[in-house]
């Protein structure tokens, strides 16, 4: 078994537990493929209802003895670019998740030394799988659920890190593409959560419809309903300048960053459909 986060109580896939995934591998690309996480939380108030917001954020192990390359464009916490540097591995150890938000919203008003119990949600999606009923009608899906305690980031050196890796999970390479550094504004006016990771649990789909033998032997059924996959993933279109842009192409690095990601997408939805042959 690939080494993973703790297998606690609270976190195990009870129902369909052959779905269930436990590994580095799997929890981190879910994170690291939905930019926008769901994040629940205590609320700080006598509301019986918990807070939950929808966050930007991906993984990240951060070192501050890392030192800038003598490249261009590998500025500490950028993602590596597909074309020119292999694919991070998201398999060796355990990683934070780093979140980012308005220092004026209520995660960030917290004390600097509360450890703030948190619960964060991820889910891809591959393909709609339909089947002879709906009552077997699904879905080709990955999705993380984790646990753990997110901290103000107060580092300066840590937090251009987190907001270097939050900004190059959206578009690879666009940090160091950017009007940089940042104003001190900037910086006073964002929020970085580091949360440590506690328990953790994926769950995938993959495959085709399953119907009950008696329907599949109906002929009048089976010959009347459609049934199969429809291929779901994100589609990355044609970039739209702003009104004030100058620039007249669109760079490189954007056109590979959105031909990579159609073509991941894209692959992912048909590996998810082709292990229904297997």
């Amino acid at each position: 078994m690939a080494e993973g986060y703790e297998q606690h109580q609270r976190a195990i896939v009870k129902r369909l537990k052959d779905r269930g995934r436990y590994d580095y591998g799997t929890m981190h690309k879910i994170i690291d493929d939905t930019p926008v996480l769901h994040v629940s939380f205590p609320p700080d108030s006598d509301d019986e209802f918990s807070a939950m917001l929808p966050m930007l954020g991906c993984t990240g192990s951060f070192n501050p003895n890392e030192t800038p390359k003598e490249q261009p464009y590998v500025s500490p916490g950028s993602f590596p670019e597909e074309d020119s540097t292999p694919e991070e591995d998201l398999t060796s150890g355990p990683r934070d998740i780093y979140l980012h938000g308005h220092a004026a919203s209520r995660l960030f008003k917290r004390p600097e030394d509360e450890r703030i119990p948190v619960t964060i949600a991820a889910t891809t999606m591959q393909g709609i799988v339909l089947s002879l009923t709906p009552f077997h009608n699904s879905c080709n899906y990955a999705s993380a659920v984790v646990m753990g305690y997110a901290s103000v980031v107060t580092s300066e050196s840590e937090r251009l890190y987190a907001l270097t890796r939050i900004t190059d999970n959206l578009v690879t390479g666009r940090w160091d593409r950017s009007r940089n550094p940042p104003t001190k504004a900037e910086m006073t006016s964002t929020g970085v959560l580091r949360v440590e990771v506690v328990s953790a649990s994926a769950k995938v789909r993959v495959g085709g419809p399953s119907d009950d033998r008696k329907d599949l032997k109906n002929e009048d059924v089976v010959g009347n309903v459609w049934t199969g996959f429809v291929p779901t993933y994100t589609f990355y279109g044609e970039p739209v300048p702003s009104s004030y842009n100058k620039v007249e192409s669109v760079p490189q690095y954007m056109r590979s960053w959105i031909e990579n990601e159609n073509r991941k997408g894209e692959q992912a939805a048909a590996d998810a459909i082709a292990q229904a042959k297997k």
